[in-house]
């Protein structure tokens, strides 16, 4: 996820020089990336001119002089690494090889290797190592053939896969900005004599309330006084029928219109999961591949992203058949003296920089074990001390509690553990095609999963409020499914949450079980469904309030409950993306009846950097 802000004017429109107001526009989008910033901007003798730099927006603004440029149009970036580390050659704008055209970008092209080669072919040379600079290189090498600008652009984007919302500006083009959106969201912002085109609305709030929300395969260009927009296939677009008047405040707009950033998160959830999925490359397949030759996988983590590797370890035991042992990072000396140079170790980290799982990493590297990072923030230093780093693409996630960022972990652990079962032939490739066909439709399940069980969880969190102990029940791999459930509930809402496979309830812990004391069972469709009925009954018994939340079409477990969190039927070893999303929303939603901040939980910092 990064930031875009394109602004044209016709005229002089702007009190301040445009290089200020883009400054301003980028920091309402900061929330969306921080690792590098840039921009471009035809100054009004017509010439392009070019700045950007690793770092924070403000740091980067004193460094480049952002506020001393003028110009009649510009576009500018703050990056959110997804191709390539965060660097100055990598931060956007990029260019075509004439210093033309400047592009900026969200998103992932999924095909920009074959392109950059063919490119190159054709006598283009790069710079960075983003996926970005080919689109500048593809547009200028369609007018190199008599093309104008927006026909050479409308050829780029049909040869594009992937996801991208985008917009560019041309030195030979002095009045126009251009765009395109594919999955990553885009807003065009109307004022008078000026228009905007942003990633979000926060952007440009502060001069319009009037937008457009663009829609996936829409492209077109703005002018100081005009929008045109059409549609991949060249249908031209209706705009008076789009316009939409804003009332948000610029704090809620930040939010789009959420009242709080995790409820945001948690809705990003099929988006971030698109994102992972178009982000799968290379490196996937080279660590696939080192599984599926390890001795032993050992997985580490801590909070969320320990949960993540208890599911990958379960996935690696029992579909990949490979030895695989999961501890909690800041118990790195559990295994540090059995670890050799035939094991692996996967390193699960949001931020990349969690001290207790960067600690372990540099245990087992002393063992010269071979170390495999999956982080949210490319270059962080768990990646920078890996043999191989592989990221998920949910984001910055603002929120303290962990929500895309979690089920983004368990989506890639997935599809790698699947592909070393694979290539090892512990499944068929039969069921290895199954199992990417379910994975691939997960954004569309959690979409699913979110609008059926979000009313519920609002109208549970009413009585949930009052409760001052639950337990989450599960079986196989619904067990950390459970204890992420319960952790979300203890993190947001203060609530004493305890989870633990279901065969234990009767030895001991279910001498707390009272009339009404909540316990939410976790059921998928697996060898466990009928057998955890009996772990049901006996909460039953004792007066339990029963919540489960399982697939669509259990209706033994139905039966038996006061309360039904639904998803959708898939295979049981995909299952826990969905599964947790209900969980999310009951402990957000908690969190607000109790008066609550959930973005900031007391006590709890997103990224923990001390032992």
């Amino acid at each position: 996820m990064c930031g875009i802000i394109g602004i044209v004017q016709k005229g002089k429109i702007l009190k301040k020089k445009l290089g200020t107001v883009l400054r301003g526009c980028l920091k309402n989008l900061e929330y969306r990336g921080y690792d590098s910033v840039g921009f471009a901007i035809i100054t009004w003798n017509g010439e392009l001119v070019v700045r950007k730099s690793k770092g924070k927006i403000d740091d980067v603004s004193r460094k480049l002089g952002f506020d001393d440029y003028d110009g009649v149009l510009g576009i500018a970036h703050t990056r959110w690494a997804t191709h390539g580390k965060p660097s100055d050659i990598n931060a956007h704008p990029h260019v075509d090889c004439k210093n033309t055209i400047a592009v900026v970008h969200n998103g992932i092209i999924e095909n920009y290797q074959e392109l950059k080669e063919k490119l190159k072919e054709r006598g283009h040379f790069f710079i960075s190592e983003t996926d970005t600079e080919i689109i500048a290189h593809l547009i200028e090498d369609y007018k190199s053939r008599g093309y104008d600008t927006f026909t050479a652009f409308k050829k780029a984007i049909k040869e594009l896969k992937g996801a991208y919302a985008l917009a560019f500006i041309d030195k030979e083009v002095p009045d126009r900005i251009y765009f395109a959106r594919n999955t990553s969201p885009l807003v065009i912002g109307l004022g008078k004599n000026i228009m905007f085109v942003s990633s979000d609305i926060p952007a440009f709030l502060e001069y319009t309330n009037r937008v457009i929300v663009l829609q996936d395969g829409e492209i077109g260009y703005i002018t100081g006084d005009e929008v045109h927009i059409e549609g991949i296939d060249g249908t031209i677009v209706d705009k008076s029928k789009r316009i939409r008047i804003v009332d948000w405040t610029p704090e809620m707009a930040k939010k789009a219109g959420y009242p709080h950033f995790m409820l945001k998160e948690i809705h990003e959830q099929p988006l971030a999961l698109s994102s992972t999925l178009a982000g799968i490359g290379v490196e996937v397949e080279k660590l696939a591949e080192v599984l599926a030759s390890a001795q032993r996988v050992f997985l580490t983590g801590a909070g969320t992203s320990y949960h993540a590797t208890l599911i990958a370890e379960y996935l690696l035991n029992n579909l990949a058949e490979i030895p695989a042992f999961s501890f909690i990072s800041s118990e790195y000396n559990r295994y540090g003296k059995i670890l050799t140079k035939n094991d692996v170790l996967i390193a699960v980290s949001q931020s990349g920089e969690t001290i207790d799982t960067l600690m372990a990493v540099r245990r087992a590297k002393k063992k010269n074990v071979f170390i495999a990072a999956i982080s949210n923030v490319i270059d962080s230093a768990i990646p920078r001390e890996s043999n191989i780093a592989v990221y998920t693409r949910a984001g910055p996630e603002i929120g303290v509690a962990a929500t895309k960022t979690f089920t983004t972990q368990v989506f890639l652990l997935s599809w790698i553990i699947i592909k070393s079962a694979q290539i090892k032939g512990s499944i068929t490739e039969e069921e290895a095609k199954t199992l990417y066909s379910s994975l691939r439709r997960l954004p569309e399940y959690a979409r699913n999963v979110i609008s059926i069980n979000e009313f519920l969880a609002k109208k549970i969190a009413q009585d949930m409020a009052g409760k001052q102990s639950a337990y989450y029940l599960g079986r196989g791999l619904a067990v950390p499914v459970s204890m992420e459930g319960a952790l979300k509930l203890k993190e947001i809402a203060y609530i004493h949450a305890e989870a633990y496979p279901a065969g234990e309830s009767k030895h001991g812990p279910i001498a707390l079980v009272e009339p009404g004391f909540p316990v939410l069972f976790t059921i998928f469709d697996d060898e466990y469904r009928d057998l955890i009925l009996a772990n049901i009954e006996e909460m039953k018994a004792r007066g339990a309030w029963i919540i489960v939340n399982t697939f669509e079409g259990n209706e033994k477990a139905v039966k038996l409950s006061n309360n039904v969190f639904k998803t959708p039927r898939v295979q049981h070893w995909v299952a826990p993306i969905l599964h947790i999303i209900p969980y999310q929303l009951l402990a957000y939603y908690t969190s607000i009846v109790k008066g609550y901040d959930p973005d900031k939980p007391r006590n709890l910092a997103k990224t923990v950097t001390v032992e």
